[in-house]
């Protein structure tokens, strides 16, 4: 069986943008042309896109590097790099993104559901785009732009129509192996079940089929939802199931009765789940090719169902596969009712970048100031800041974006280090 790996991280290096071209035009009997430096190509972008082709994180656990291309540098005859090819990374569906501070990212719970995760430098601008009526033949470009490099928390919640959950040894695996196309490991002791594994049920001909599909969690127990046990590790893959099927198992095998069964695993679900009401639930009794007096058990299964406002119960041998049948058709029915009303458990989230206006000014010390945020680091990537005109251009940009004035406001003086990214510079009253 494939490894499971719900739980990863990512590194995501977003392409570099081209540096853009110092270049003048040099034809036979053209005197003195103009700067035809041409401009950078724009970095690749890192983005995230769910597939149903995997239902794991495993590929990131040894792996966790992604990386989109550069762009290509501008040349003469004005040029223009290459844009750098974007990395799409495939991830399962439900695969919830977080910053490592915890902050929500996006919620990728639909199947092609994409994200971008690190953007792309933007290309620097060749001396062409400098040329103006006061600067006729700049000689200096623009450096491109650093592309984003993050790294990020992944974290997997399974997506099913169905979860089946219950107390350990129950024989949810040997249901799931009945009703499905799974073939999960089956034992006779608690927590054979270590990971949640999927299956597809299928009803219907080859023309005219319809499909569920099922999740068969690891078994509950008490305290579940404090961590006890195999705790929070996979009752997050309850969240998203639209219908509940709750097995108990209906033999003397058990130390506690059907409903002391049922009480312990939907105690742990509502200390987790805050909406589980608003979910059908069937209640399925298994191994009752064990039992003696089914009709007893049929009885207190009813009242059970009653008691719990299950959607419907059904006795069944996964053994034997008795009501199986009747099993296959409760799930369906209930898949249809929760479509009927909200199938949404969560709220997708799309990245939102920062505004591209923003920065932020601090003072490090005194006489020393430090510059950070997109515009402002892409203010000061000139090739060359030896140049009178370059500086102009810098000091300009700067006061643009609104970092000159923030530095007034912080008490910058006369003879002050300014810092904006790898590029430190005096800071002047004419500025």
């Amino acid at each position: 069986m494939p490894e499971f790996i719900d739980r990863a991280q990512l590194h995501a290096k977003a392409g570099n943008g081209g540096a853009g071209a110092v270049s003048f035009r040099r034809e036979p009997y053209v005197d003195k042309g103009g700067p035809d430096g041409g401009d950078g190509g724009d970095g690749g972008s890192v983005y995230l896109i769910t597939s149903l082709r995997l239902n794991s994180l495993v590929g990131f656990r040894d792996h966790p590097h992604r990386k989109a291309e550069d762009g290509g540098h501008g040349s003469g005859k004005k040029k223009r790099g290459a844009k750098g090819s974007d990395s799409l990374v495939e991830v399962p569906v439900g695969t919830v993104v977080r910053s490592l501070e915890g902050d929500l990212i996006a919620d990728l719970g639909h199947h092609g559901a994409k994200v971008c995760v690190a953007r792309g430098g933007r290309g620097g601008k060749g001396n062409a785009g400098f040329l103006s009526n006061k600067r006729r033949a700049p000689d200096f470009a623009e450096q491109g732009e650093l592309g984003e490099e993050l790294w990020f928390d992944l974290e997997l919640k399974l997506v099913a129509d169905i979860a089946l959950v219950g107390l350990p040894n129950v024989g949810k695996s040997s249901i799931m192996s009945v009703v499905s196309r799974a073939k999960p490991k089956i034992g006779d002791y608690p927590f054979t079940t270590l990971i949640p594994s999927l299956g597809v049920v299928t009803i219907g001909s080859d023309t005219d089929k319809t499909e569920l599909v099922v999740a068969d969690v690891p078994g509950l127990i008490e305290g579940a939802s404090d961590g006890k046990g195999l705790g929070l590790e996979f009752l997050r893959h309850v969240e998203r199931s639209k219908v509940l099927a709750l097995v108990v198992d209906a033999s003397e095998s058990m130390d506690i009765s059907i409903a002391e069964q049922a009480a312990v695993v939907l105690d742990e679900l509502r200390a987790y789940l805050e909406d589980l009401s608003e979910r059908p639930l069937v209640l399925v009794a298994n191994k009752i090719d064990l039992l003696d007096e089914k009709d007893r058990v049929l009885e207190e299964l009813e009242g059970l169902a009653q008691d719990i406002g299950a959607f419907r119960s059904v006795m069944v041998s996964a053994i034997t596969r008795v009501g199986v049948d009747q099993l296959v058709v409760a799930m369906f029915d209930a898949r249809s009712v929760s479509q009927s009303t909200d199938t949404s458990h969560f709220e997708e989230v799309i990245y939102r970048p920062l505004p591209e206006k923003e920065f932020k000014v601090e003072k490090v010390d005194e006489g020393r100031f430090v510059i950070s945020g997109r515009d402002a680091l892409r203010a000061v990537r000139l090739s060359d800041l030896s140049s009178y005109a370059a500086q102009a251009v810098l000091q300009r940009r700067l006061e643009k974006v609104g970092v000159i004035k923030v530095l007034k406001r912080l008490g910058v003086k006369e003879g002050d280090e300014v810092s904006v990214g790898d590029v430190s510079f005096t800071y002047e009253e004419s500025m």
